[in-house]
């Protein structure tokens, strides 16, 4: 039984499946479609976006800046953690939805809504993390999830849907990859790419070059740090997305942040991901150096005992959790000491470390030194080692 429907928000991209939504949501529920979309610096001509959905026929179109916003409140604190999902992936798609679905839920309430929609497939990720951030924030709101019910069950039969409606899409048979961009990364999926053999198509990427096609030169740049956070590049502070855009630049053009991997979707099944993530990459490299300077051994080792259980949260949906926030006060104390300026070259897609500096830096040049020193007393090391050594020595005697 169809629920009965008055309002709907709708997280409107302009792309395929949301250009189709506007049409099949009015026609199925007989309802008014809010279309609501997130600048988060994907390169996109937000207001062509807005124009295409008033033209598709939503009676109202919402565009939010939230590029400074994504950065400061959700990439950063997630940086933080030197977060990295299966040991390679920054999620740079799965850091975007909560952001995108807490402003879409305060839309709905602010117009009336009493229907959340997006445009996730049934097999994706994505749908619950939409659906969780919707459900932490305002379980009144209704939720309608196309995919799961309707009978456009594929890209070639949406395809065929915009075509019948007028409805003008970029998803072409030719190249029918699926891309989701922001300050953060741009992603590809689908088409060929499901192939896990099939290698991506050097005109498939929108960003970058790749590492053989970069600048011979070494790009050298120095990034701040304050409290984990990358304050400044060369000296120039920097708000948190102009900073990061900054980076971006710089990476692109010298070919870093390309991975292609083959990830263990939450829902359970297997997927090809091919990513670009050039900023990111860089501050993810930069911190580590800088913390290798300034954090305690233990607090580093615990840091980073707990952070695949943070980034498998963040890439399951569950940022609103309690234990997400729990683990981020942990995170973001930890990082009170991370102070300074990491040196960096940058060269065919390589970050490379070549120097840091921190007033809160805990090496010390005294008991680390090859010469000779009266701070460490090496006779010491003696029994230190049998001391580790001595449940090896009971293994041996049993034995």
């Amino acid at each position: 039984m169809t629920k009965q429907i008055n309002k709907v928000v709708l997280a409107y991209s302009g792309g395929l499946d949301t250009s189709v939504l506007v049409k099949w949501l009015m026609d199925k529920y007989d309802c008014e479609v809010v279309c609501y979309s997130a600048d988060l610096g994907q390169g996109e001509d937000m207001q062509a976006v807005k124009k295409k959905a008033i033209e598709t026929g939503a009676s109202e179109a919402h565009i939010f800046d939230l590029k400074e916003e994504f950065v400061k409140d959700y990439v950063f604190p997630m940086f933080r953690a030197n977060a990295l999902y299966e040991g390679y992936y920054l999620l740079g798609t799965s850091i975007a939805r909560p952001l995108i679905a807490k402003h879409q839920v305060e839309l709905a309430q602010k117009v009336g809504a009493d229907s959340l929609c997006h445009g996730c497939t049934g097999k994706g990720n994505d749908q619950i993390r939409f659906e969780l951030a919707y459900l932490a924030l305002d379980p009144s709101l209704k939720i309608i999830a196309p995919w799961r019910i309707w009978d456009l069950n594929s890209r070639t039969a949406l395809m065929d849907y915009a075509k019948e409606k007028g409805i003008d899409v970029p998803t072409t048979v030719a190249k029918p990859y699926s891309c989701d961009g922001n300050m953060l990364h741009i992603s590809y999926e689908g088409g060929v790419l499901e192939d896990p053999w099939v290698s991506s198509e050097k005109d498939m990427f929108r960003w970058g070059v790749s590492p053989q096609d970069a600048p011979d030169d070494t790009t050298e740049i120095e990034i701040e740090f304050k409290h984990g956070d990358p304050i400044a590049i060369n000296g120039e502070t920097l708000s948190p997305a102009e900073l990061l855009s900054k980076l971006n630049e710089t990476g692109a053009k010298n070919g870093v942040g390309r991975i292609d991997i083959v990830e263990n979707r939450f829902v359970g099944m297997k997927s090809r991901g091919v990513y670009e993530t050039p900023g990111g990459t860089i501050l993810y490299h930069a911190r580590r150096a800088l913390e290798s300077l300034t954090l305690d051994r233990e607090v580093m080792a615990l840091r980073d005992d707990l952070m695949p259980r943070y980034a498998r949260l963040i890439y399951n949906g569950f940022w609103f959790s309690p234990e997400r926030e729990l683990l981020q006060k942990t995170f973001d104390e930890s990082q009170l000491v991370v102070n300074g300026v990491v040196k960096l070259h940058i060269y065919k897609g390589n970050v490379i470390v070549i120097g840091r500096r921190s007033n809160d830096s805990l090496y010390n040049d005294g008991l680390a030194t090859f010469e000779a020193d009266d701070v460490y007393n090496q006779a010491d090391a003696e029994g230190f080692i049998k001391l580790q050594a001595l449940r090896l020595r009971l293994q041996k005697m049993r034995s």
